[in-house]
């Protein structure tokens, strides 16, 4: 029996599918140089990872659990499908922005990890909690991310935020300081500060190497 969903959610940032799993890495190295571009690959792959899940749990009783994988793959292909073309008729800007990417979600591990930890196993309603807070820890990753990315690399937050709904992406946002460290916007900036998060995120959920457990009361020496 699956844990309760309750359990699933207080795991979930302990767990967290980016930092301690090391999942997903691709789009989270390769998009978040903005804030905007990072809300946009985020919120777009929570969606998938919500209705997957709801999608699972609903169909898991009509399948044999042989061909569990290959209905997975179906589901995220179908739902990608239509959010690629959904986002090519509506928000032309923010698609050419992303690019490759959005089809690039069909392929994320976690939204397998996820349909087969949990939503093969539970219910409808508990499913969509637990993608509602597997997206939510997502979107915290990537937009710390391109928040990081995007103030240290070009000076400005929030600039282009206009793309997600519907804009041409020239909203200039906030601009702080002209110029900035080029080598955060670049590839080994990314991980650099991959790096840096994932170290802080073990520091804070990971008892430390060598610890020990406390003695029991009347047990110390």
């Amino acid at each position: 029996m699956p844990k309760s969903a309750a359990a699933e959610v207080t795991n979930v940032w302990r767990g967290h599918p980016a930092f301690a799993q090391l999942l997903g890495l691709c789009p989270l190295l390769a998009v978040t140089t903005s804030v905007a571009r990072a809300l946009g690959i985020a919120v777009a792959t929570g969606l998938v990872l919500v209705l997957t899940s709801v999608l699972v749990s609903l169909l898991r009783a009509l399948f044999a659990r042989e061909l569990r994988l290959i209905v997975y793959v179906l589901v995220v292909g179908a739902l990608v499908s239509c959010l690629d073309a959904a986002m090519r008729a509506w928000l032309p800007a923010l698609y050419v922005q992303l690019g490759i990417f959005v089809p690039l979600i069909a392929t994320n591990c976690v939204l397998l990890s996820r349909a087969e930890r949990f939503a093969s196993r539970a219910s409808a309603g508990a499913a969509a909690l637990d993608g509602l807070a597997c997206s939510a820890a997502i979107l915290i990753a990537f937009v710390g991310f391109g928040a990081l990315r995007e103030l240290v690399g070009h000076g400005t937050l929030l600039a282009g935020l206009d793309v997600l709904w519907g804009g041409d992406g020239q909203l200039p946002g906030v601009v702080l300081f002209h110029g900035g460290v080029l080598l955060v916007t670049l590839a080994p900036g990314a991980f650099l500060a991959l790096a840096a998060l994932t170290a802080l995120h073990r520091r804070y959920t990971e008892r430390p190497a060598g610890a020990t457990q406390p003695l029991p009361a009347g047990q110390a020496g």
